[in-house]
């Protein structure tokens, strides 16, 4: 099973005094690796992460082990993101967030670990289905 991340749970991983660690450590130890994320996840995360920069250190080098893959998106791309941004604009859906979806449907990635609920829930594969959402 393939997954994306999203930004939350992984500051949430490298956070021990975030509300969510320990849940998101616990869902964390139960999926195949490596884990699939995008660079806009990282600079989100680079910025919440600005006051604790040890956190953000050891999400740049789970990247080096090979816990977190980065998908490669090119700038021809840039379109098919846009129009998700313009398919959710009811929800203001943000960069890392129609970039998630995106690589979701170039994927064929049906899971997302986020903590988003509210728009993950809204959003939609290609195929119109809802994503399965972790944790849960």
């Amino acid at each position: 099973m393939h997954l994306l991340a999203d930004t939350g749970p992984l500051v949430a991983i490298v956070s021990p005094d975030d509300q969510y660690h320990e849940l998101c450590v616990k869902t964390l130890e139960t999926l195949p690796g490596p884990v699939l994320t995008c660079w806009p996840v990282i600079t989100e995360a680079a910025w919440l992460l600005r006051e604790f920069p040890l956190g953000f250190e050891r999400l740049l080098k789970s990247i080096n082990e090979g816990f977190l893959e980065i998908l490669p998106v090119a700038g021809k791309e840039s379109e098919s993101v846009v129009q998700v941004m313009k398919k959710y604009a009811s929800l203001q859906a943000q960069f890392t967030d129609a970039m998630l979806v995106y690589l979701a449907n170039r994927e064929n990635i049906e899971t997302i670990f986020t903590l988003d609920r509210r728009d993950f829930s809204v959003y939609r594969s290609a195929r119109k289905k809802p994503f399965r959402l972790l944790p849960q």
